[in-house]
């Protein structure tokens, strides 16, 4: 959210989609001049992360799966509507050369003047990571220095939930996830869709250098909310928080070309 304010955008659409508090389309913003509505899965950017940067500006991260279209970001200016695009080729190849091994970047999260991105797994890799690393690291993407922590605990009954997700709540010092079960082997492949789940980390702040980070509170969406059953939440953002309460909006995508919005409340103990 930015000035009451909600930035959407599809992994494979061509524009950023800005919405009210009521969901009502009030502008858009072009990043690709793909004829069609999608953009072919071949070759689009993946666009599956997004956060507001402490100078206000808003940074978009392609996943990084499949060399060289999803290895782009955009950084965009939310006060005059302006886009820059950016390469991330080398930091990528860096994350590659380390214990990861498969990039796969579905979250972004600006905690403490630091990034979190957060890399999902698959059945093939069921890892889930969280990556720290500098504010504007894209700028010295030869030398920013990251850190690497593994999430433990997030294997659900006996399939995978895979990371999809992550807000940053700088009031309570927690990390709100998302989380998914997909039948698929790869980071680019779709499959089947099972259950999607809401993970929170407590005083996340302290613990940006840990090498294993736990789950502190598990959500069962499907079971919690008839609502979203059936549907895979790709995402989340804060849109109120009070004392005892969050306020959150998640996404869900059908891999088809549709998309739902779904507004739950759920409260912080």
């Amino acid at each position: 959210m930015v000035n009451n304010e909600m930035y959407m955008i599809g992994d494979d659409a061509n524009h950023l989609l800005i919405v009210d508090s009521n969901i009502n389309i009030i502008d858009s913003i072009p990043l690709y001049s793909f004829s069609d509505k999608r953009i072919p899965k071949a070759v689009k950017a993946d666009l599956e992360a997004m956060t507001v940067l402490p100078d206000g500006n808003i940074l978009l991260l392609g996943s990084g799966s499949l060399a060289p279209y999803r290895n782009t970001a955009w950084i965009i200016n939310p006060i005059i509507k302006s886009k820059d695009s950016i390469r991330l080729d080398v930091f990528f190849n860096r994350l590659k050369s380390s214990e990861i091994k498969e990039i796969n970047i579905e979250g972004v999260a600006s905690v403490e003047n630091k990034i979190i991105l957060a890399n999902r797994g698959n059945k093939s890799n069921p890892n889930n990571y969280l990556i720290i690393t500098e504010n504007e690291f894209w700028k010295s993407q030869n030398d920013s220095a990251f850190h690497i922590t593994s999430l433990t605990g997030t294997n659900g009954d006996t399939n995978f939930n895979g990371i999809s997700g992550i807000a940053y709540s700088a009031k309570s010092k927690q990390l709100i996830m998302t989380a998914s079960t997909e039948d698929t082997y790869t980071t680019h492949g779709d499959g089947a869709i099972g259950k999607s789940y809401l993970w929170i980390i407590n005083d996340i702040n302290t613990k940006l250098y840990n090498n294993i980070l736990a789950i502190d509170k598990k959500i069962e969406l499907d079971s919690a909310f008839a609502e979203i059953k059936g549907h895979k939440i790709e995402s989340v953002t804060i849109l109120k928080e009070t004392e005892e309460e969050y306020h959150l909006a998640l996404a869900a995508d059908d891999d088809n070309g549709s998309s739902h919005l779904f507004k739950i409340i759920i409260k912080k103990v």
